[in-house]
């Protein structure tokens, strides 16, 4: 199998998959997609970017922030993990990469959605890994509804706190602890900008979260404290079938980008690695759009 470093077509580095109709519930579990994803288990290779990091990760467990907390482990940084107790068992496979590097490991389930957690989550990091200097706030909830008639306050709320408030809570937590040369990545999204019809109040959240970025780029830039955020296209995780997208669509998910596929979560990781070391020390309040082609501000 490839690595991110060989030189291969893109069109063709990943197969272009037809997912099944299929459902799980909440949370969702990358053990049980079909097919499933490549989160870099056996497809990253690591050079030593981020020796000696000490970097919390949300949404740890699977899809992104999996393919991200793995990444960072081969890279050589210290990880905590943190992702809902439910995900105990896609957990586990991230925690395993991150042992076998050698790193300290920090294992923090909690929902995100509780402020108190949250800000016993930034406290728990820092107190495992003996510090903190990249932050990766990538915990999302999406969920499709077609007509906003139907879009429930109870909807409502979970995505507002899991993608917003929950930003706001960690960020806030950390920054007390980031020193200079520390990074903070957002996972946004191309609904930021191209928002889909069955999405609103999900694209809604991810164009909030790349404003709060460059607000707070601006806020902590002269502190040393970089922030940025990656917005992906369509990528395949749990999050698509745990009513993410019209069961209907889950066939022809991803296809329509200019590469006619989706992408993997590994796909994605050496985003945040770049954004997460000194190579981009000059990178501020940046979003960097990782969607296979889909053009975008």
């Amino acid at each position: 199998m490839s690595d991110q470093l060989d030189l291969d077509n893109p069109v063709e580095r990943h197969p272009t998959i037809s997912p099944p109709e299929q459902d799980q519930d909440f949370p969702g579990s990358d053990v049980g997609l079909e097919p499933g994803a490549d989160i870099g288990l056996s497809s990253y290779r690591g050079t030593g970017r981020l020796q000696g990091r000490k970097a919390l990760v949300t949404g740890a467990d699977s899809g992104i922030g999996a393919a991200v907390a793995v990444a960072f482990a081969r890279e050589g940084a210290d990880v905590a993990l943190a992702y809902l107790p439910d995900e105990e068992e896609d957990a586990d496979r991230v925690a395993r990469v991150v042992e076998e590097e050698g790193g300290t490991l920090v294992r923090i389930p909690g929902d995100v959605r509780d402020r108190a957690y949250c800000d016993d989550l930034v406290a728990k990091a820092v107190e495992g890994l003996g510090g903190l200097d990249v932050l990766v706030v990538n915990a999302g909830k999406q969920v499709a509804c077609e007509d906003i008639t139907e879009l429930t306050d109870e909807q409502l709320d979970g995505t507002l706190k899991t993608n917003l408030y929950a930003m706001v809570w960690i960020c806030r937590a950390a920054v007390p602890h980031l020193q200079p040369g520390s990074s903070i990545i957002m996972s946004s999204s191309i609904q930021a900008y191209q928002p889909s019809a069955h999405l609103v109040d999900y694209a809604m959240t991810k164009a909030g979260m790349n404003t709060f970025a460059k607000g707070l780029s601006q806020q902590l830039a002269p502190k040393g404290i970089r922030v940025n955020a990656v917005a992906p296209g369509p990528v395949w995780t749990p999050l698509q079938v745990v009513d993410g997208q019209p069961k209907d669509a889950l066939p022809e998910f991803g296809q329509d980008t200019p590469l006619g596929r989706a992408g993997q979560p590994v796909e994605l990781a050496p985003a945040y690695v770049f954004l997460a070391s000194a190579e981009s020390s000059f990178v501020v309040g940046e979003t960097l759009n990782v969607n296979g082609g889909q053009p975008s501000p």
